[in-house]
């Protein structure tokens, strides 16, 4: 599992050390940077750039608003607990709209600090959970519209082509150019993923499009595309199909 960068920022080098201490007993986390000096501090964020950072606002050189703000711009992933021994409410709106998590008042221990590390820590985890099962249901669905598309207008799934030409649409809709560059581009990509040779994938695509042609389904192809695109015997090329259903695709996901 990997470990989460920690930085510690703070002016009193016994809270330091306490919470160096504390942090390291922990197998989840790392430290990665400590200085008492802003402007160092800024320097070692964009060296080391940390998941977490504990904030004293009072600091030498640059203070502690400004290391927030300068994580703000150019490390916003990166979650922050502001310490002070200062309390009024535009100390704590500025540090919250610095992007400070939290706003600890001290005196406070090395093991408050470390609960609420924790529970930023968590709450990276969730959204990157939460990112990733949305990924997840993104590539699902995406799946089941083209095998829906397909076996409606007459491709069987046990073909070849069903497969590949479904990895060739999904490629095609994150990334429309290189629909034209299919021998190049397009086919050794779907080659590569299922272990074959372009020429072969080209051959199983034209296949599968010349059986759902072949089965005479002419009202459910309109009714897909929205247009009678094709009539009778004609049909599209592998590129022109998989280019139709990439953009019936990329439009539905405007709406």
């Amino acid at each position: 599992m990997k470990k989460l960068k920690i930085a510690i920022f703070e002016n009193n080098d016994e809270l330091t050390e306490e919470i160096k201490q504390t942090v390291q007993n922990e197998d989840a986390y790392d430290i990665c940077a400590v200085s008492s000096n802003g402007n160092v501090a800024v320097e070692l964020v964009r060296k080391t750039n940390p998941d977490v950072v504990v904030v004293d606002l009072v600091l030498c050189g640059l203070d502690g608003f400004g290391v927030l703000d300068f994580i703000k711009k150019n490390n916003p992933d990166c979650s922050c607990i502001a310490l002070s021994s200062y309390i009024n409410d535009k100390t704590v709106n500025r540090a919250i709209e610095l992007g400070a998590s939290y706003y600890l008042v001290k005196p406070t221990s090395a093991a408050t600090i470390l609960e609420r590390i924790k529970e930023v820590s968590e709450e990276k985890e969730e959204a990157a959970g939460g990112f990733e099962r949305r990924e997840r249901r993104k590539i699902g669905t995406v799946d089941e519209k083209i095998s829906n598309i397909f076996i409606t207008i007459g491709i069987p799934p046990h073909i070849k082509g069903f497969s590949y030409m479904r990895e060739g649409i999904k490629l095609a809709v994150n990334d429309p150019p290189i629909i034209n560059s299919v021998t190049k581009g397009l086919y050794p990509k779907i080659a590569e993923k299922f272990n074959t040779s372009p020429s072969k994938v080209e051959r199983a695509i034209r296949h599968a499009i010349e059986v759902a042609w072949n089965r005479g389904r002419t009202d459910a192809i309109s009714s897909i595309f929205g247009a009678r695109v094709y009539i009778g015997s004609e049909r599209p090329t592998n590129s022109e199909f998989i280019a139709l259903v990439a953009d019936k695709l990329i439009l539905e996901s405007l709406e």
